[in-house]
């Protein structure tokens, strides 16, 4: 036996107990190596006339013996001699695929370490183009993934062009043997013997026909040449004739040699080339929808990094979309092959929705393939899709208003939380795609929308935030703005407030809670008009704010509230709608709002106060700012503070 040229035991349990962390991926890794082999004696076939084949001449097949546990994939690939079986095998960490791709001309990872000298060395035929050399393997240690589910691997291989053929077998622990053998075909056979099932591992579920389609799907299914395998069908025999009445119909079980890949990805197609049908077939059947995508987005890029994309806008919300389970991310995959089922640093959170694909042989991924090791690439190609998704998005709402008013129902919830998580940072981006319920269309309408239809004279975007639209449109602030000529956003939302008050601003115009008690509409004859009600009133204000106490920061004249007696505005950075929300939340105890008792001078109301504070008669006074302070919060949708004292002091008054 020989002993691995490493000679570290350490690197080879390293190699199959810690880089891997998917035992799954063994068969990825072996139909990955295989494709390899195939495509060099492809590339070959190009530059060398003696070599005479086709790609269809070139298959992988998989096969299994579920009694003697073992698991083969063979190829018809290049095929390796003695020598090739101690330099790929051998020495772990060596990767013969790296060697070919950087001797056909291929970009090496540092070009510095490379001198001139080296660089003339490596002369590549004129009819091969460099960037088509796409060899999946870089890093060589992917065959010894096969010992994460293997106590023994043998090889069996033939090179092409050779009479003889070798073995390479090793329980991968100690060493290695390599003999002469006998195959009659070139090309490679790796078998697998699994290892003996245990109470935490079930190795048996990769000895069925279904767990190794399975896995060949899942990971191989866009692999450039065929993956066959014998799978078992069933047929109807022939009736015979004449049928008897208590016939039975009898069927046979019989096994046929079956492509279980799809080659060609739907991605690397034109979008000209693709019908919508298409597309959609494969969004439906790759990410489990039953409804057709709202949107299709495909980019295909050229140049320091190539890649392909192919993305999908849903047309209906997933049921988990704002669920701590769901998970954001694309598939990505390197040169066809799946390396992350959902990769999230390609997606920001406030598109967590779309769904896709993204593959490049360009990415430089880490020694197991299963993670990234440049984070610039992948950033790369997201600000790519991102703009790509914007892109569309504005598309569907400048073109197909009805459409893009629909995903907005489903997902602008998310682009809010966007601007909101980000502080205000995404507002120019994301700001234009919002839709809002106007109080005065009676339709959903984009804040530039909104700015277009602004009074001459209005300087500010007032919105009003609450559960429904029907309530909020009849508060009385927003009616008392609405009577000034201005709109009023209606958001029903919880994020709705949040994702505003990050804004601040849009279009140069302040936005602004019509429950604010800052709110600055009133003609100046109005503000006149109120601090004189003020200062003649004072002692009724004060005493209406001794009775409310602490509930309000202080009792005040409105000078534009028309057609009720009373409403509730606020001061400082929490509004009524922000403490609603807030209460459910944990650590949340005890914020509040600083709340503002604002009266009608108008209001008939306001002349019966009047009437008890001349009169003297404290606990009238009492009584009725009680009764407007919590007819106000009812109004607004919340609650009294004591809903008992709230009954007794209207009963009184029914008295």
């Amino acid at each position: 036996m020989r002993k691995f040229k490493t000679e570290s035991k350490k690197l080879l349990d390293l190699m199959i107990n810690s880089i891997y962390t998917n035992r799954e991926i063994f068969l990825r890794e072996l139909i990955s190596n295989a494709s390899d082999a195939e495509d060099k004696l492809y590339f070959r076939s190009l530059t060398d006339k003696s070599v005479q084949l086709s790609k269809d001449d070139l298959t992988i097949r998989v096969s299994w013996d579920e009694e003697a546990r073992t698991i083969t994939v063979s190829d018809r690939g290049i095929g390796m001699d003695d020598e090739g079986l101690e330099k790929n095998l051998g020495v772990i960490a060596h990767s013969d695929s790296l060697e070919f791709k950087t001797a056909q001309g291929a970009p090496i990872e540092d070009e510095d370490a490379e001198s001139a000298k080296e660089k003339e060395e490596r002369e590549v035929p004129e009819s091969v183009i460099a960037k088509d050399v796409d060899i999946i393997g870089q890093f060589g240690v992917g065959f010894y993934s096969s010992f994460m589910v293997a106590k023994q691997v043998k090889v069996l291989t033939k090179p092409y062009g050779s009479d003889q053929a070798w073995s390479w077998t090793s329980d991968g622990i100690e060493g290695y043997t390599i003999a002469k053998a006998e195959k009659d075909e070139h090309g490679t056979d790796v078998i697998l013997t699994l290892k003996d099932n245990t109470e935490e591992d079930n190795y048996d579920n990769f000895l069925t026909e279904y767990g190794l389609k399975d896995l060949i799907r899942r990971y191989s299914n866009y692999v450039r040449y065929p993956i066959q395998m014998e799978c078992m069908h069933q047929r109807k025999l022939p009736e015979p004739d004449p049928k008897p009445e208590d016939y039975t119909p009898e069927w046979e079980t019989y096994t046929e040699l079956e492509t279980v890949n799809s080659m060609v990805p739907i991605w690397k197609r034109r979008k000209s080339e693709v019908s919508e049908e298409d597309y959609a077939e494969f969004y439906k059947s790759q990410f489990h929808d039953f409804a057709d995508p709202a949107r299709t987005i495909s980019v295909h890029a050229e140049g320091s990094i190539s890649y392909d994309v192919l993305l999908f806008i849903p047309s209906r919300r997933p049921f988990d979309l704002y669920s701590a389970d769901f998970e954001k991310g694309v598939e990505l995959y390197s040169s066809n092959v799946l390396i992350m089922e959902k990769c999230s640093e390609l997606l920001p959170d406030y598109y967590n929705f779309v769904r896709g694909v993204v593959d490049s042989q360009d990415l430089s991924l880490n020694i197991s393939r299963e993670t990234l090791q440049h984070n610039s690439q992948l950033l790369a190609i997201a600000r790519k899709i991102e703009k790509k998704i914007t892109s569309e998005l504005e598309s569907m709402r400048d073109k197909e208003r009805e459409d893009y008013e629909s995903f907005f129902e489903n997902f602008g919830r998310g682009l809010k939380y966007g601007i909101y998580s980000s502080y205000g940072a995404k507002k120019d981006e994301l700001a234009p795609l919002l839709l809002f319920f106007s109080a005065r269309d009676q339709k959903m309408v984009t804040l530039d929308e909104y700015v277009e239809g602004m009074a001459e004279e209005q300087k500010a975007i007032y919105f009003a935030s609450g559960e429904t639209t029907e309530r909020l449109s009849r508060l009385p602030m927003v009616q008392s703005v609405l009577e000034q000529g201005y709109d009023v956003l209606l958001c029903t939302q919880d994020v709705d407030e949040f994702c505003l008050g990050a804004m601040m601003n849009y279009a140069d115009h302040e936005i602004q809670n019509v429950a604010g008690a800052n709110l600055d509409l009133a003609s100046d004859a109005d503000k006149e008009a109120a601090e004189a009600a003020t200062k003649d009133n004072e002692d009724l204000l004060r005493s209406m704010k001794e009775a409310l106490g602490d509930s309000v920061e202080r009792v005040a004249v409105s000078p534009v509230l028309q057609g009720a007696p009373a409403s509730i505005s606020t001061e400082g950075p929490v509004s009524l709608e922000m403490e609603k929300i807030m209460a459910g939340m944990p650590d949340a105890e005890g914020l509040k709002s600083q709340r503002v008792l604002e009266l009608s001078a108008e209001h008939p109301v306001f002349a019966v106060l009047q009437q008890a504070q001349k009169d003297g008669d404290a606990e009238k006074v009492a009584a009725y700012s009680k009764i407007l302070y919590n007819q106000a919060l009812l109004i607004e949708g919340m609650s009294p503070e004591d809903p008992v004292a709230f009954a007794e002091e209207i009963s009184k008054l029914m008295k």
